[in-house]
């Protein structure tokens, strides 16, 4: 083997921190370096596609070809973008948060989905909740009834009403019935509405039923 196809043999997504710089927040704006987005995030992998549920935090994947066969989310370890960087900041098209991935080894694919996660466990405020019609509100809050009595359910509980739940809404029943990860990808117009500003780091997540 060729000394070159000895360094083509691994693979630019290669988890470790030895691959390639960690690049800053300052270096990201300074260099204005596009970044390109790890394929598995774009939904763009020949052989996984992304399974992740934002509710529960559960992760695994399949392949296009094999959609019987489950697959484990081995390259969870993988950096999020190259070059690897130590911030992303996610947005998306159905909710009103912005998640801040952070990792000063550079950020992998195991920091965002934990990171976005994590956010969505904290709960509505009343002024984000009334900010909505009266339509959307009583959806979001069908959605946490919903789900707290699946959980209360798993551990042998009791249904809990609509009532009961109001004031427990999480951020991820906002998202309602579209709580699977779908894919990222960059679109400066709207980081540049939703945030004030756009940058390199900058995506939006979409997310489907």
């Amino acid at each position: 083997m060729t000394t070159h196809a000895m360094v083509e043999s691994i693979s630019k997504w290669a988890a470790g921190p030895g691959y390639g710089p960690v690049l800053t927040q300052t270096d990201v704006y300074l260099l204005k370096i596009p970044l390109e987005l790890n394929p598995i995030l774009k939904g763009e992998h020949e052989e996984f596609q992304l399974v992740f549920n934002l509710v529960t935090g559960e992760t695994g994947g399949f392949n296009h070809d094999s959609r019987d066969r489950d697959l484990e989310f081995t390259q969870k370890r993988q950096p999020a973008t190259i070059p690897r960087v130590d911030t992303l900041y996610v947005i998306s098209t159905l909710a009103p948060w912005c998640h801040t991935v952070t990792n000063p080894t550079g950020v992998t694919l195991e920091d965002v989905l934990n990171t976005i996660q994590r956010d969505l466990q904290h709960q509505i405020t009343d002024p984000e909740i009334v900010s909505l019609p009266p339509r959307l509100q009583d959806q979001i809050t069908r959605t946490s009834t919903s789900r707290q009595s699946d959980a209360h359910s798993q551990w042998g509980g009791h249904y809990y009403s609509a009532a009961a739940t109001a004031g427990h809404r999480l951020r991820c029943d906002w998202y309602r019935d579209k709580h699977f990860f779908e894919r990222m990808f960059t679109n400066d117009g709207y980081c540049q509405k939703r945030l004030g500003f756009a940058a390199p780091n900058c995506f939006v997540m979409e997310t489907c039923a």
